[in-house]
C-alpha cells in the first residue's frame, strides 16, 4: 500500500482518535513533575508564549532542565534533525531518505562531531551530558513516541515499530556541522564556475562575479576600525588577489571534468535546507554605542535571515544560576537551537552579542585524477582512504556504501552511483584513460574544533577580553560577532578557522576556480591566526553595522572575494545617520525597512524606455513614477509600483541571463544579481543583453528591458487584475510554513494543512532590510526571512524586546505553535524580561521539577 494510500486510512481513524493524539505530546507546565538525574529542585516558569525562564542551583541542573524542556516542546525536531546529520534519515521516514543519507554519509557529519567531543573542555562536556541526560529523562518519561509528537503517529503509517534512540552529547555536536554548512560560503558559485566554462566565456562569467563597491557601502571596520598593520596580519596575505583569472589547468575544464562537477552539485542538492542556504541567507544586525542612544546606554538588533518553515529554527529560552558563580556562571536569555544546550544569540546579566554570516571562503573543491583504489599526488599514485557505512532502511533492509577521501576529504562526485558514472573515462595531460576525474571537497568543518566550548564562552562572558577569549573557539561557522555591555562599550570581532591557501593561477583569488588535487603545493598551508582576525572596540563611529557585508578594505588577511554587495547595511547607516540620538523603538522600525536601495538605478533606466504607443505598458510603467522605492503590502500606490518593479526585474533576469544559464543556476535577483546589473548598465555592449533563443538577433540592452516591462505588464495582469492601481505585492509576495517532513507536496493536502500555517502576505523583498527574499528563479514566494527579531536595552534589560518566527512549541495545535507569525510577519516585538521579577510579573505557568527521589 501507498504512503497516500495508509495516510488516508489514517486520517480516518484521526477523526475519531484525533483530539487525543494531537493533545498527548503537549508538556506539562505547571504543578510538580519527578525528574531522574536532579541533584536540586529546578524551576521552569513560562509565559504566555510558551518560552522557558529556568532557575536551578548548579550548571548541571539547569542543563538537565533545558533538555527536559526542549524536548518537552520540540522532540520530533530534535529526533529529526540527529537523523538527518547523522546520516540515518532512512530509519524514520524510509527509502526516501536513501539519498539525503549517502551523501551525509560521505561528508561524514557524525563522525566529525564523535572526534569533536574529547577535544572540549571538561566543564562543556559535562553540560553536554547533563543536557543529553535531561533529553533522556523526557523519553522515559514519556515512553512511546506516539506521546511525544504527533508526527510519529503519522509516520508510523509507513515505518513500523520505530523507537526513539537515547540522546548522546555527539547527536548536539552534529547539529552544529549542520549549521556550519548552511552557513558556508562560495562553494556553490566554484561549482557553478566550473561547469560554466567553456559553455560561456570566462570574461562574461567574471561579469556575473563584480567587485565589491566600496566606495558606495562601507564595509563593517573602517580604516581607524582595524588595519592589517596593528594584528600583524600581513604574514597571511594574498598578494594579487584581486581579480579572478582563467584556470591555467586545461584538464579541469574538459567534459569529463565538468561532469564531475555536476555530480557533486546533484549530490549538494540532497542535503536537507536546515538553515537555510545560498546567497540570501545572511542577517542584519547593529550596534549603538552610549553617545547615540536615547538611553544612555548601548542598544543593540539582530535579525538572522534564514529559511522558512515551522517550528521555526529557534527556540526562546532563559537559563538562570540562583546564585551566579565560578561552579554556576550563567544568567543569560535569548534564542537556542533544540537539541543544542546553551543560548546561542542574546544577552546574560552584563552583555549582549548578535551574529550575522560572516561567509569567508572556507571550502574548495579539489579535481582529483583517481584511478582504481589510488589518486595521483605530485605525479604518482596513493592510495585513497576508504571506508564502509552500512544504513539502514525502515522496512527495506541495510544498504551499504563506500566512501573514499583523498587528502583534502571525502569524494563527492561518487555519493550517488547513478550520476557519478556520467564521468565517463577522461584524457589527463594528454595521457588517454589516465582514469577518472573526481571532486573532493577540503572544508574547515570536517575539522573537529571547538565551537561548542564557545556557545557557553559567551554565554557566561562579562567583558570584551571574555567575549574574544570565547571567540577565539569559535570556528564554524564563521561569525560577524557583534558586542555591547552595561558599561557602555560595544565592539566586534570576526572569528572563524580560515583557511589560508595559495592562488593556482597567478592573479587569481585563491579558491575562486577548482583546484588541481594532483598539486601539493595547492592545498592549505595552515589557518590565519585569531590574532590576526579583525575586529574592533569602542569605534569613533559610536556605531557598527554588520549585514554580511566586507569586513574590510584591506584583502589581508584574505577572507573571501564574494561578500553581500552591501545594500542592507548601507541603508541601515544611513537611517542611523539620520537620526541625532536612536532610540529602542527606532532600532525595531529599522528593521521593518522596506525600501530597495537597488530600485533607484534600475528604475532609471525602466523610464528611460521609449514605450512609443504601447499605453498598455506605458501604464505600469506609470506606477514608477515618483515611487518612493518601498515595498510594503496591502492597498497603497508603492505596493502596486513594487509589484510591477519585481514583476520586470524577475522578468529582466529571465531574459538577460536564464537564456544561457543550466536551468539549475538560473539567476535568483539576490545582491549579486543587482551589482551586475549595475555594472552591465554601463555595458550597453555586454553578450548578456543579447538573448541567445533568438538566433540571428542581436536585442542590446534597451531591447531587452523594454521586452521585460511588457512581460510583466502582461504577467500581472494575469495574477492580479488589469488595473495597475489594484496592483498589491502582498498578493505575489507571500509566506508558506511547511513542516520538513509531512508539509511537502509529495503528503496528502489533508495532512498537509495539520502541520503547514498560511499564507501569510509579507512585505520587503531581496537585499532590503525587511529581508523577507525571494527568488526569481521559482516565483515570488518567500524562501528566506527574518529568523527572528531583538532589540537589546543594555540600559535596561527588562525593557529588551523579541520575536520568533513561528511559535517555540514544536506540537502542531498547541498554542504556542505558530502565535508569534503575526506579530512577526508585522514587525511587532513583545516584552522580553529578564529578571526574575519581571519575569514573575509578565504572569504565566510555573512548572517545579525535583529529583525523582523527592525533595
Amino acid at each position: 500500500m501507498s504512503l497516500a494510500a495508509l495516510l488516508v486510512v489514517f486520517l480516518v481513524v484521526a477523526a475519531i482518535l484525533g483530539v487525543t493524539w494531537v493533545r498527548r505530546p503537549f508538556p506539562t507546565t505547571e504543578g510538580e513533575l519527578r525528574m531522574q538525574g536532579l541533584t536540586s529542585a529546578v524551576t521552569v516558569l513560562r509565559d504566555e508564549r510558551g518560552v522557558p525562564q529556568i532557575y536551578a542551583d548548579n550548571a548541571q541542573d539547569l542543563f538537565r532542565a533545558q533538555g527536559f524542556v526542549q524536548a518537552q516542546d520540540r522532540f520530533f525536531e530534535m529526533d529529526l534533525r540527529r537523523h538527518i546529520t547523522s546520516g540515518r534519515l532512512s530509519e524514520l521516514v524510509g527509502k526516501g531518505g536513501l539519498e539525503t543519507d549517502r551523501v551525509i554519509r560521505t561528508l561524514g557529519w557524525r563522525r566529525v562531531a564523535e572526534a569533536e567531543l574529547p577535544t572540549l573542555k571538561p566543564e562543556t562536556r559535562q553540560y553536554l551530558q547533563a543536557y543529553a541526560d535531561g533529553v533522556n529523562a523526557y523519553i522515559d518519561q514519556q515512553g512511546s513516541p506516539s506521546q511525544m509528537a504527533l508526527e510519529y503517529v503519522v509516520l508510523s503509517q509507513k515505518v513500523k515499530d520505530y523507537r526513539v534512540e537515547p540522546w548522546t552529547p555527539a547527536d548536539s555536536l552534529a547539529w552544529l556541522k549542520a549549521m556550519a554548512w548552511d552557513l558556508r560560503s562560495d562553494y556553490d558559485d566554484e561549482l557553478t564556475r566550473a561547469r560554466l566554462f567553456g559553455r560561456v566565456p570566462v570574461a562574461q562569467i567574471n561579469e556575473l562575479y563584480p567587485p565589491y563597491p566600496y566606495g558606495q557601502h562601507a564595509p563593517i571596520l573602517s580604516a581607524q576600525d582595524w588595519s592589517p598593520q596593528s594584528s600583524g596580519a600581513a604574514a597571511s596575505a594574498v598578494p594579487g588577489a584581486a581579480v579572478p583569472a582563467l584556470p591555467s589547468l586545461p584538464e579541469r575544464t574538459t567534459p569529463a571534468a565538468k561532469d564531475a562537477y555536476a555530480a557533486t552539485q546533484h549530490a549538494l542538492a540532497q542535503v536537507p535546507v536546515m538553515l537555510g542556504r545560498g546567497r540570501g541567507i545572511g542577517s542584519n544586525a547593529w550596534v549603538v554605542g552610549s553617545e547615540k542612544s536615547s538611553t544612555g546606554k548601548p542598544l543593540l538588533a539582530n535579525d538572522p535571515h534564514l529559511g522558512v518553515g515551522i517550528p521555526g529554527i529557534w527556540y526562546q529560552v532563559g537559563l538562570h544560576c540562583r546564585s551566579v558563580g565560578a561552579s554556576c556562571p550563567f544568567d543569560v536569555s535569548g534564542f537556542s537551537f533544540a537539541g543544542m544546550p546553551g543560548v546561542v544569540i542574546g544577552h546574560n546579566q552584563s552583555i549582549a552579542w548578535s551574529m550575522t554570516n560572516l561567509a569567508p571562503d572556507v571550502s574548495d573543491f579539489y579535481l582529483e585524477q583517481v584511478r582504481g583504489g589510488s589518486y595521483q599526488r605530485d605525479g604518482r599514485y596513493v592510495p585513497l582512504e576508504q571506508r564502509q557505512e552500512t544504513i539502514k532502511i525502515a522496512g527495506e533492509g541495510d544498504h551499504t556504501l563506500t566512501v573514499r577521501s583523498t587528502v583534502h576529504g571525502p569524494i563527492l562526485s561518487e555519493a550517488l552511483p547513478k550520476v557519478s558514472e556520467a564521468g565517463g573515462k577522461a584524457p589527463v595531460s594528454g595521457r588517454p584513460n589516465a582514469g577518472n576525474y573526481e571532486v573532493s571537497l577540503a572544508w574547515t568543518g570536517l575539522v573537529p574544533s571547538q565551537t561548542a566550548d564557545a556557545v557557553f564562552g559567551l554565554d557566561s562572558a562579562t567583558s570584551f577580553q571574555e567575549f574574544r577569549q570565547a571567540a577565539r573557539s569559535f570556528a564554524v561557522p564563521s561569525q560577524n560577532l557583534l558586542y555591547a555591555d552595561r558599561e557602555g562599550h560595544i565592539g566586534y570581532q570576526a572569528p572563524g578557522q580560515i583557511p589560508i591557501r595559495r592562488s593556482d593561477t597567478p592573479g587569481a583569488v585563491p579558491g575562486f576556480w577548482p583546484t588541481a588535487g594532483w598539486r601539493s603545493s595547492w592545498d592549505w598551508k595552515g589557518y590565519v591566526p585569531f590574532e590576526q582576525m579583525p575586529y574592533t572596540y569602542d569605534p569613533p563611529e559610536g556605531y557598527l553595522v554588520t549585514a554580511n557585508q566586507a569586513v574590510t578594505a584591506s584583502p589581508t588577511p584574505f577572507l573571501t572575494t564574494q561578500w553581500d554587495y552591501g545594500y542592507r547595511s548601507e541603508r541601515i547607516r544611513t537611517l542611523l545617520e539620520k537620526q541625532h540620538k536612536v532610540t529602542p523603538d527606532a532600532m525595531r522600525q529599522i528593521q521593518g525597512d522596506t525600501r530597495n536601495e537597488f530600485a533607484p538605478t534600475l528604475v532609471k533606466a525602466l523610464l528611460n524606455v521609449n514605450l512609443g504607443s504601447d499605453q498598455f505598458t506605458k501604464e505600469g510603467q506609470d506606477l514608477l513614477r515618483g515611487w518612493d522605492f518601498s515595498n510594503p503590502i496591502g492597498s497603497s500606490d508603492s505596493s502596486a509600483a513594487a509589484a510591477y518593479y519585481n514583476a520586470v526585474w524577475s522578468n529582466l533576469l529571465q531574459l538577460t541571463f536564464n537564456d544561457e544559464l543550466p536551468d539549475d543556476l538560473r539567476a535568483n535577483g539576490g545582491d549579486q544579481w543587482m551589482q551586475t546589473i549595475v555594472q552591465l548598465l554601463q555595458k550597453p555592449r555586454s553578450p548578456w543583453w543579447d538573448n541567445k533563443l533568438t538566433p540571428g538577433v542581436t536585442e542590446g540592452e534597451a531591447e531587452i528591458i523594454r521586452q521585460a516591462m511588457v512581460e510583466a505588464r502582461l504577467q500581472l495582469t494575469k495574477e492580479l487584475g488589469k488595473d495597475p492601481s489594484s496592483w498589491d505585492w502582498g498578493r505575489l509576495h507571500q509566506l508558506r510554513l511547511e513542516h520538513k517532513v509531512l508539509g511537502g507536496d509529495d503528503v496528502p493536502a489533508v495532512v498537509r494543512k495539520l502541520f503547514n500555517r498560511g499564507p501569510v502576505s509579507l512585505p520587503g523583498g531581496s537585499a532590503i532590510v525587511d529581508a523577507n527574499g525571494w527568488d526569481a528563479s521559482q516565483g515570488f514566494g518567500v524562501t528566506w526571512a527574518p529568523s527572528m527579531r531583538m532589540v537589546v536595552d543594555l540600559g535596561n534589560l527588562d525593557h529588551s524586546t523579541w520575536v520568533n518566527q513561528t511559535g517555540n512549541s514544536g506540537h502542531a495545535f498547541n498554542d504556542n505553535y505558530d502565535d508569534q507569525v503575526s506579530a512577526w510577519a508585522h514587525n511587532e516585538t513583545f516584552p522580553w524580561p529578564f529578571s526574575e521579577k519581571a519575569v514573575r510579573g509578565a504572569g504565566g505557568s510555573e512548572l517545579r521539577l525535583v529529583p525523582s527521589g523527592g525533595q
